[in-house]
């Protein structure tokens, strides 16, 4: 997908948010906040140039998409370092490997 060259964010936070936005009928302001929470810190104003870029985009491939996909899902673990000191990444990805969801943690969730 060349739609997302060049962005500051990668593909998958741009897809995460929008689809917060259209999916749960969110504020911007309340996708920024629910971004922020997973360790994503990215202005309202910019998730709404999302939305109004990547919206048709993002709608065309979810008609494409079976959506029996998202009944099957995995979680991907990965131990990454931000600004110096390591963090846990998880990211819930579906059959096709698009992202479902993202989180952003400073210790390791044993319990899951």
């Amino acid at each position: 997908m060349n739609h997302f060259k060049g962005k500051q964010f990668k593909k998958d936070v741009i897809i995460v948010a929008v689809g917060y936005y259209l999916r749960y009928n969110l504020s911007y302001r309340e996708v920024q906040e629910l971004l922020y929470d997973r360790g994503i810190n990215v202005c309202h104003t910019t998730i709404y140039r999302w939305v109004q870029e990547y919206s048709k985009v993002l709608y065309d491939l979810w008609k494409k998409k079976n959506r029996q996909s998202f009944y099957s899902w995995k979680m991907d673990e990965t131990y990454i370092k931000i600004k110096g000191r390591w963090h846990y990444l998880y990211r819930a990805i579906d059959a096709d490997g698009l992202t479902l969801d993202i989180w952003l943690r400073k210790k390791r969730d044993t319990q899951a």
